[in-house]
């Protein structure tokens, strides 16, 4: 290693501090093509819910997504749950600036959970890009299951593929095959329905992108200011990568997007 590189490595943030990373990425998230290919995503294998449902939003980030599904059906009761203290700033600034009802709580699901006076058990749920980032992604999805109704439907999407350099320095442990998120789904107490390679092409394209850019796209993310754009040509990216995910696969062999479709079964956490 370099000196220019081990002088890169002490002054990095911690790759688990999610406060300074929604701090610093966190308006760059906002509009990012993969995300809204993922949200569209999640919306098709969820589903419209029966009004007055209860959604639950696991590992809610900045809220981007509660807010949306809000807004898209105003008829259902949406929250987030999110370890970040930032993170869940963030997110009720927004709701408030809106007048979105979205509500958000901090919980820590690598630890025991448990709902609040008055909050119903979701009947709804997603967790989406949240499993990649703990070292125990079974136990934050079994101890969800506290917050999540019977017969609850959930949506999970991951990374697959191969982890950037942007991947690693934001903390992510490990990128998923399909038998790997079913395996996880199944030890922590889930019926999987169906796991999905989504993406083909652009999702792929996108993330090679990324792959190349390295350490580069790291410093240009970390020296960005407040709505500046975070490459040069960010906006002519995003308009490509936006129309070529409208046009991608969600279902197709070697797609690097996973998602997968499962229920809470009809029974007790503790009788799995």
């Amino acid at each position: 290693m370099t000196e220019k590189q081990m002088a890169s490595e002490a002054t990095s943030p911690d790759p688990n501090d999610w406060d300074h990373h929604w701090d610093a990425y966190g308006e760059a998230a906002e509009g990012n093509p993969a995300n809204i290919y993922r949200r569209n995503l999640i919306l098709k294998l969820m589903g419209r819910p029966p009004a007055g449902s209860t959604v639950l939003d696991i590992g809610s980030g900045q809220g981007e997504f509660a807010l949306h599904f809000q807004r898209t059906y105003p008829d259902l009761n949406v929250w987030g749950a999110e370890y970040s203290a930032s993170g869940v700033a963030r997110s009720q600034a927004l709701a408030a600036a809106e007048g979105n009802k979205a509500q958000f709580r901090q919980v820590d699901l690598l630890q025991p959970a448990a709902l609040i006076d008055g909050q119903p058990p979701a009947s709804f749920a997603l967790c989406s890009e949240v499993l990649e980032h703990v070292d125990d992604p079974t136990t934050l999805m079994r101890n969800a299951r506290a917050l999540l109704a019977p017969g609850c439907h959930v949506v999970i999407t991951v990374p697959g593929g191969p982890r950037s350099a942007f991947d690693h320095h934001i903390g992510h442990y490990q990128h998923f095959d399909a038998k790997k998120l079913r395996t996880v789904l199944t030890d922590a107490g889930y019926t999987v329905n169906r796991v999905l390679r989504a993406g083909v092409p652009f999702f792929n394209m996108y993330k090679l992108a990324v792959i190349a850019r390295g350490r580069r796209l790291i410093d240009d993310v970390e020296r960005r200011s407040p709505s500046s754009p975070t490459i040069p040509g960010e906006s002519a990216m995003k308009s490509f990568f936006g129309f070529g995910f409208r046009h991608s696969f969600d279902n197709a062999p070697f797609g690097w997007q996973m998602a997968a479709v499962a229920t809470v079964p009809h029974e007790s956490p503790g009788t799995s």
